[in-house]
């Protein structure tokens, strides 16, 4: 499964003619993603056919939220859900790293019905083998976006082939993302056994996250994850 960042909708069109399965919706990419419009999101939905995943994040100053954070973050769901979205990214931490299991509950509440990915907070996270565990308690949480708690994805590799072995079956998917590209992402493939993907930077024109994606740079990539990294 390979998904690809959009931030707007000429990226979402391009995205799925050139081999996206899934869409992650952002703004804000040079600020690792922030919830996008609502008029955006409904143009997305309008257009494509993929799947796409919507991030819920209202700022960039971390992961820990404060009540009105949750309060600005609920109403974008809802708004969201609106326009016919039904996937949505988040993640949320306490102070000291671990899950913000209440206002985790609190949101999926809000979410009811949508499939939800738990996005790079889990990086941050104190211990990524009980933040596994929490996230495998809620079945909404298909995937899991994460680097392994190293900055790239490669870097992070023997962290995630031991999430991946660990979890598989009996918890949300390892998304692995950050650092994927055409030129490493077979040698990762074949090391890690992972086989969802998340890509940004790294099919945009000269690797620039706020250049436009690139039809041959997306196609490389989706066709090496197509073969299985074989």
């Amino acid at each position: 499964m390979l998904e690809v960042i959009a931030t707007t909708l000429e990226d979402a069109v391009v995205a799925e003619r050139y081999g996206a399965d899934r869409i992650e919706l952002i703004v804000a990419f040079t600020e690792g993603g922030l919830t996008p419009s609502i008029g955006t999101v409904a143009a997305v939905l309008e257009t494509v056919r993929i799947p796409v995943r919507v991030m819920i994040r209202p700022h960039s100053r971390g992961f820990v939220y404060t009540p009105d954070d949750l309060r600005v973050m609920r109403s974008d769901i809802r708004h969201i859900s609106t326009v016919g979205g039904t996937e949505i990214v988040l993640g949320l931490l306490r102070q000291g790293g671990a899950i913000d299991r209440a206002g985790l509950e609190e949101l999926l509440g809000a979410a009811d019905g949508m499939c939800v990915t738990f996005h790079r907070a889990f990086d941050e996270a104190n211990d990524q083998f009980a933040a596994m565990e929490l996230l495998s308690q809620y079945p909404q949480i298909t995937d899991v976006l994460t680097s392994g708690g190293q900055p790239t994805a490669p870097q992070g590799s023997e962290r995630l082939q031991e999430l991946h072995a660990r979890f598989a079956g009996r918890g949300p998917s390892i998304l692995a993302g950050s650092g994927l590209g055409a030129a490493n992402i077979e040698v990762f493939i074949r090391a890690t056994g992972i086989r969802r993907l998340h890509v940004g930077s790294s099919v945009r024109v000269g690797s620039d996250p706020l250049a436009a994606i690139d039809p041959a740079r997306l196609t490389a990539v989706r066709e090496i994850v197509s073969r299985g990294g074989g």
